[in-house]
């Protein structure tokens, strides 16, 4: 519903004027056999699983060297609030302070523009647990009530898609129309997020 809105907004502003003719040709239509189909999801499937698995575990690692160094050898090892991740978060929070997130959120947003499923890895890595682990962790954080946490889902589901799709984008597209995607979606995830907690801060929901 929400791409609906968008892409009737851009027909009427940016996208103006009649729409040019587009012929495609299409193959003739034919039911796959099971043997096929079982084959080609598994083919899918296994290389999804390898892809996501070798990119988030990178990024995990990345994630555990910023958050441990630099060591702190007065208070007997790593001290996270003094890490590099914690610097650069602090830097990029008051982006996202208006919404009541911390630079924790901000950091896996981040992360999550290399790849969405790096999102929850990222919390994973920043709380010491792992991702089967992550709900019940922030829970006890408090780092979100349902409300900011219901408008943090939405964010992540709006703002800009993985950089191996940006990738694409910039192949398929001039590299204008994607760094104008790039700041709409951010842009519209903000928006999306503040109206949630807004009208939910109005309902009486916290």
């Amino acid at each position: 519903a929400l791409a609906i809105i968008v892409a009737l907004l851009l027909r009427k502003t940016l996208f103006k004027g009649k729409p040019s003719p587009f012929i495609l040709e299409l193959p003739r239509y034919m039911l796959p056999t099971l043997k096929s189909a079982l084959l080609h999801m598994w083919e899918r499937g296994k290389w999804f699983l390898i892809k996501a698995g070798t990119f988030i575990f990178t990024v995990v690692i990345l994630i555990w060297f910023l958050s441990a160094f630099p060591w702190d050898a007065t208070n007997g090892g790593e001290l996270i609030e003094n890490s590099y991740i914690a610097s650069f978060g602090h830097a990029i929070e008051p982006i996202f302070k208006p919404l009541g997130w911390n630079w924790q959120a901000g950091v896996a947003l981040f992360f999550g523009f290399l790849a969405k499923e790096a999102v929850v890895g990222t919390f994973g890595s920043l709380l010491g647990v792992s991702e089967e682990g992550v709900k019940n962790a922030l829970m006890n954080a408090g780092w979100f009530t349902p409300l900011t946490g219901f408008a943090y889902m939405a964010f992540v589901l709006i703002y800009f898609p993985c950089v191996a799709t940006i990738a694409v984008m910039l192949r398929e597209m001039k590299a204008k129309y994607t760094l104008l995607t790039i700041a709409y979606t951010i842009t519209l995830a903000f928006i999306v997020a503040g109206l949630i907690e807004g009208i939910g801060y109005l309902l009486g929901f916290s």
